[in-house]
């Protein structure tokens, strides 16, 4: 059973809502600026808030960007009420949680209906990479690295790739106060990505996690800046840069990851306005140019699992070249975009860099 609704939450007569036993699956962006309240506040104020299912530190604790729950946590409950503000890049953190959430409820024989509380994309429709062509991790949904929908939006592919059968229930993203008080990004949605600029490199920014260079993750810059102890900025050639992109040599020092305290060297990422940053090939370009500079560079295992793309990982690897790699990502882009408009819940549509 699948239902779209286009009034808030707060006004839905399901019995389940009313008088059910609710948990509210959520992170700080469930806050209301309209009502100045949270969402799950709507439930203690019922007397039906059964269980609050958060993420396990505070808001901008770096390195603590997932909500940790069990199967047991949804067992006796009437109704899940998830609230996230996803980001827009396939393997976001609490996402991918959510994804584990209906992957957990689509293995009970009886359990709680899933209630999205659906929020816009702060990348907007815009697309990025290719769907994974080998086998990533279960809760990462076979879409591109920036994949251009909703939350919602990625719950219905995700159930419709796992076959679910429980009912799934969406309120509009467009019924919210919210979205028209604030900018998406304005409450942080996870620990590692306080603002806009750190969405916008994310699609690419976030595979390094999975290399020797850090993203600067611990300062109030994470994706912009890219750095390590190691780099000599100056010392080589200068980084690629596309057109309307400029690469600051820069210093920076995280208080988290593997060069926590330390001082780091590297390049802040600067875009000029109005440039549509395609993070993810200048991220695929920068590590086959820090691989090629610097014997200190490592790809971890998990970037490759991430990537979940053999000819990324042979551009990767130095065994093919750039123009190979960004016709296939260009042709894996046009096939996710025709797969995603059965997904679609509103007026647009995704679409590519051109």
């Amino acid at each position: 059973m699948f239902s779209f609704r286009t009034t808030p939450i707060e006004e839905q007569m399901d019995k389940a809502l009313l008088h059910g036993k609710v948990a509210c699956f959520c992170t700080q962006n469930c806050y209301d600026t309209e009502k100045q309240r949270y969402m799950y506040e709507i439930f203690q104020s019922r007397g039906n808030l059964a269980r609050l299912i958060l993420p396990s530190s505070t808001e901008l604790t770096p390195g603590t960007a997932h909500i940790q729950f069990g199967s047991e946590d949804l067992e006796g409950l009437d109704a899940v009420v998830v609230e996230i503000q996803d980001v827009g890049v396939r393997y976001f953190n609490y996402t991918r949680d959510v994804m584990r959430l209906l992957s957990v409820r689509a293995r009970m024989e009886e359990g709680p209906a899933i209630y999205v509380i659906d929020h816009m994309n702060p990348l907007g429709r815009i697309v990025e990479g290719t769907m994974p062509l080998i086998d990533a991790d279960l809760w990462t949904p076979k879409v591109a690295h920036r994949h251009g929908l909703t939350l919602a939006e990625l719950c219905c592919l995700y159930c419709s790739e796992i076959d679910a059968k429980f009912p799934l229930h969406v309120i509009s993203a467009e019924v919210h106060r919210s979205g028209r008080d604030i900018m998406p990004w304005t409450i942080a949605p996870s620990s590692d990505l306080p603002g806009m600029f750190s969405c916008t490199m994310y699609s690419g920014g976030g595979l390094w996690n999975n290399t020797s260079i850090s993203p600067a993750i611990g300062t109030s810059r994470p994706y912009e800046y890219i750095g390590a102890s190691w780099l000599t900025p100056g010392q080589v050639s200068a980084p690629p840069a596309p057109e309307g992109v400029i690469m600051r040599p820069c210093s920076f020092t995280p208080s988290a990851g593997p060069y926590e305290g330390k001082a780091c060297r590297g390049y802040q990422i600067l875009l000029k306005p109005g440039v549509e940053y395609h993070s993810l090939l200048h991220t695929l370009e920068l590590m086959r140019y820090f691989a090629e500079h610097y014997s200190q560079f490592e790809m971890y295992p998990g970037l490759f699992t991430k990537v979940a793309d053999p000819v990324i990982a042979e551009y990767l690897k130095g065994n093919i070249t750039f123009d190979i790699v960004q016709e296939h990502v260009k042709g894996e882009e046009q096939k996710w975009i025709r797969k995603a408009k059965r997904f679609i819940l509103y007026d647009e549509s995704p679409y590519r860099i051109k």
